[in-house]
């Protein structure tokens, strides 16, 4: 299917690995030229670049913590410079610290807070003056199912995207009349390189009865959806959280 994303530039946060990994190639794969951004995976994001720019599109990668308003500024203005004017933004950057919530301190939440939400509202802050004043544009901010229905360990992150839902429905109300549409995927557990290998395996068979499909995810279940939200087939949809987990969020 052509999702008619050719020649549109896209910024993928968190895109040096994992999910942000498969979001970038596929809108490589659409024709989106792409902005890569990494925080400290620089070598992997160039690699992820190098790829998609085997498929006739664009791509370079750009480092900065999504926390700093002002470096988050700079990485828009080089992308612009080098790529062209930002039409579609993927807030998929993350961050979430495993434990119980009164083990945790002050110093766990901030960057749980600060790249899960923080991090959406900076880029967003940043990128949406220039979709106004194009009056186009698409937004995809990625987020943990945690933030629907909650889960042990992940009290603050689950908040801060529970956060991120909240703010994708207002931003979508204030910004509609301009043409710009904003949506939220929410995932389940999808198997990466974030997650622990002796963990997951040692806990498989228990989690896997909290998802209806009996199995976890993959990156490539959830780029197709991110692609599809990027382009004009989904013209009518904006404010929406969906839920690609299996099931997660309707288990019970």
């Amino acid at each position: 299917m052509d999702l008619k994303l050719k020649d549109q530039v896209a910024l993928v946060t968190g895109a040096a690995k994992g999910v942000g990994r498969e979001i970038a190639l596929a809108l490589a794969r659409e024709g989106a030229h792409v902005a890569v951004h990494y925080h400290r995976s620089e070598a992997e994001a160039a690699t992820v670049a190098t790829e998609a720019s085997g498929m006739e599109v664009r791509a370079a990668a750009y480092g900065c913590d999504v926390m700093d308003y002002a470096a988050v500024q700079t990485m828009v203005a080089k992308v612009r410079d080098d790529l062209g004017d930002i039409s579609v933004l993927v807030n998929n950057a993350g961050y979430g610290k495993d434990q119980l919530f009164i083990e945790s301190t002050p110093q766990d939440w901030a960057p749980q807070i600060g790249v899960c939400l923080g991090g959406v509202i900076n880029c967003t802050h940043v990128i949406l003056p220039g979709m106004v004043a194009r009056r186009r544009g698409c937004i995809i901010n990625i987020a943990g199912d945690s933030g629907r229905v909650g889960q042990v360990r992940l009290a603050v992150a689950g908040a801060a995207r529970a956060g991120t839902m909240g703010f994708t429905k207002s931003i979508a109300k204030e910004y509609g009349r301009s043409n710009i549409r904003v949506n939220c995927v929410a995932l389940g557990i999808v198997e990466t390189e974030h997650i622990d290998p002796a963990f997951l395996e040692a806990h498989r068979e228990k989690i896997l009865r909290l998802y209806p499909l009996r199995r976890l995810g993959q990156p490539t279940d959830v780029a197709p959806l991110v692609a599809f939200l990027a382009s004009d087939l989904a013209g009518w949809i904006t404010g929406q959280t969906i839920s690609v987990s299996g099931g997660y969020s309707t288990a019970g």
